[in-house]
């Protein structure tokens, strides 16, 4: 079992309609896994439905869930089963690859906190393992700054971000995976106040081909579509999910649909951003 961008959907109906959440299979996860496990936990609490998580009982799986600091949020959320899971025994290592670990969204602060903690990881991990120079490392952080900018202004919830390095195999490449979630009140509930929207998916057009905001004053709306700019020059996949849809801005090393409706329902908004390595440095 794994349970990434590309394969959460396959699992999201029976997590959120089966009596607990069963991972004791699970081989391999991202950070969009992560994040997504623990929205859903807190969207079921708040509706008073407190599941069973059963964790995966392999070492080395633990180890990664304990070193993106999934473990700071999931037993507030679940009951966690094993009940207690030696986190000492699996503290993470000194120096890691990891861009940012799960980082709760909730005011701008946060995001001049994301964007320092980044800032401090990016010029090692993103030059050596992905051959970025200035100029595109500059351009990520911005990218970055305008996708959770959009939690603050946009979803009335709080979100989460995670960042990994990984080597992506299909790929034959060092990829930089970046999840930016919230259970807020998603594209179309947003866009619905100043525009007439047939679906989620004419709303997640609407923000991310057409720059529209919700707000009327002039240079507001731009954040996707920079966002979306970047992507494509780098060769990058951009993936956005809303409510029942999700709209993927696919590059040719990356299969998939471009656009999906009649997902199953999840509320707020799910970004999956993926950048691969650089050959050479521009």
């Amino acid at each position: 079992m794994q349970l990434t961008e590309s394969t959460f959907e396959d699992h999201l109906w029976q997590f959120l309609n089966s009596l607990s959440i069963d991972l004791r299979n699970l081989k391999f996860i991202d950070p969009y896994g992560m994040i997504g496990l623990i929205e859903i936990g807190e969207a079921l609490r708040n509706s008073g439905d407190i599941k069973t998580l059963y964790l995966p009982p392999d070492g080395e799986t633990i180890k990664y869930l304990e070193r993106m600091d999934f473990f700071r949020y999931a037993p507030h959320i679940f009951r966690l089963e094993p009940l207690y899971v030696d986190i000492i025994k699996y503290r993470r290592r000194t120096h890691s690859d990891v861009l940012l670990e799960i980082t709760p969204i909730e005011k701008s602060d946060d995001i001049h906190f994301i964007v320092g903690r980044v800032k401090s990881r990016a010029d090692m991990i993103l030059r050596r393992h992905l051959h970025y120079n200035e100029k595109v490392i500059n351009g990520f952080i911005v990218a970055l700054s305008e996708v959770c900018q959009n939690i603050i202004e946009h979803s009335g919830s709080k979100g989460y971000v995670g960042i990994q390095k990984y080597f992506f195999q299909n790929l034959g490449k060092n990829v930089v995976k970046i999840a930016v979630s919230d259970t807020g009140i998603g594209f179309k509930g947003s866009l619905s106040q100043r525009f007439s929207l047939k679906d989620d998916l004419d709303a997640i057009e609407k923000a991310l081909l057409e720059g529209a905001s919700r707000y009327a004053d002039e240079g507001r709306g731009h954040g996707l579509a920079a966002v979306r700019r970047f992507v494509k020059e780098w060769d990058g996949k951009l993936s956005i999910r809303s409510g029942t849809a999700r709209l993927s801005i696919l590059p040719s090393w990356s299969k998939g649909k471009e656009m999906e409706r009649g997902l199953t329902f999840f509320p707020g908004s799910q970004i999956s951003i993926m950048l691969p390595e650089l050959k050479t440095c521009l």
